[in-house]
């Protein structure tokens, strides 16, 4: 069963995929730190890359599996 989860941007790993309230999907394809923020470069459903920075402790909606799995820091 899939689910989704609230997950903060520190949280997040390359492969994780980001649901949009709309319920479009993207696929987390790189994080890098950029000052005190997260950039999240990802790929949209249609193949389309994008980009956006976060605070650390900003909370995404992630797709999972419904097992629990280790918290992953970005360094």
């Amino acid at each position: 069963m899939t689910t989704i989860e609230l997950r903060e941007t520190r949280h997040l790993a390359v492969g994780d995929t980001l649901v949009s309230v709309s319920g479009g999907n993207y696929e987390v394809t790189k994080l890098a730190r950029v000052g005190r923020g997260i950039r999240v470069h990802y790929l949209a459903d249609d193949g389309t890359a994008g980009r956006f920075t976060a605070a650390p402790e900003a909370v995404s909606r992630v797709l999972s599996d419904g097992h629990d799995t280790p918290a992953r820091h970005v360094a």
